[in-house]
């Protein structure tokens, strides 16, 4: 990144991308241990989330990753980090429950990671047991030009989605039902995915659901509030 904090969590971070490799086992167990305390909790779905410029996303970008070891340089390199902690996760998560993994589909960034390193990395993840590409983008580095509109992301699910075969979900700024519908219904992605929409109105599947004239079951305190 442009610059270090001072925190110890923060030196630990960037220490994986510049320390010896003999550390970076530590990364893959420690997902792996997460994933069978998920299990455990009794959650359906694990989610690796290697974008926005968290540590996988550091090792993936040629931006911030250079290493001159097995895990920096080509793309098979900095990719390999992510294949092993798939691999870790996948040993203890069931294949009968979803693995996802998050991923900036691009930096936005001239030399950066690119919507085709994307489709590359889809179509070296699928046969490890990724069951979909959750498809956002950026975060990092703080400069990049990115062309905020409604559904600005979509295109990269969608790219995905057509030229590898693997489920993808389309996140960012996807806020009306009849966006989300026209997503689905169109074949950009499998599952449109909320996040700041449901922080504005917590109700949005029921007023989707309303205005999209579909028929869903309401809390059973909610019946006398139906739209």
């Amino acid at each position: 990144m442009q610059k270090q904090s001072s925190s110890p969590r923060s030196r630990r971070r960037f220490s994986y991308l510049q320390g010896p490799h003999q550390g970076i086992a530590r990364i893959s167990q420690s997902f792996a241990e997460v994933s069978r305390r998920a299990l455990e909790a009794g959650f359906d779905l694990v989610e690796i989330h290697g974008a926005h410029g968290y540590l996988i996303h550091q090792f993936l970008s040629p931006l911030v990753n250079t290493r001159t070891d097995q895990y920096g340089g080509s793309f098979e390199n900095r990719t390999r980090i992510l294949r092993e902690v798939i691999e870790a996760v996948r040993k203890v998560w069931p294949e009968r429950l979803p693995l996802w993994l998050r991923i900036s589909a691009s930096d936005w960034t001239e030399g950066g990671w690119t919507i085709e390193d994307s489709i590359a990395l889809a179509r070296q993840v699928k046969p490890l047991g990724v069951d979909l590409i959750d498809s956002s983008s950026g975060g990092i580095v703080p400069k990049a030009t990115i062309p905020l509109g409604p559904g600005y992301q979509t295109p990269f699910a969608e790219r995905i989605r057509r030229e590898t075969g693997m489920l993808t979900g389309a996140v960012g700024m996807i806020t009306a039902p009849e966006q989300a519908q026209h997503i689905i219904a169109t074949g950009q992605a499998d599952i449109v995915l909320l996040t700041r929409e449901l922080l504005r109105d917590p109700y949005w599947p029921l007023r989707a659901a309303h205005v999209l004239k579909q028929q869903i079951a309401w809390p059973k305190q909610y019946e006398r509030a139906r739209f």
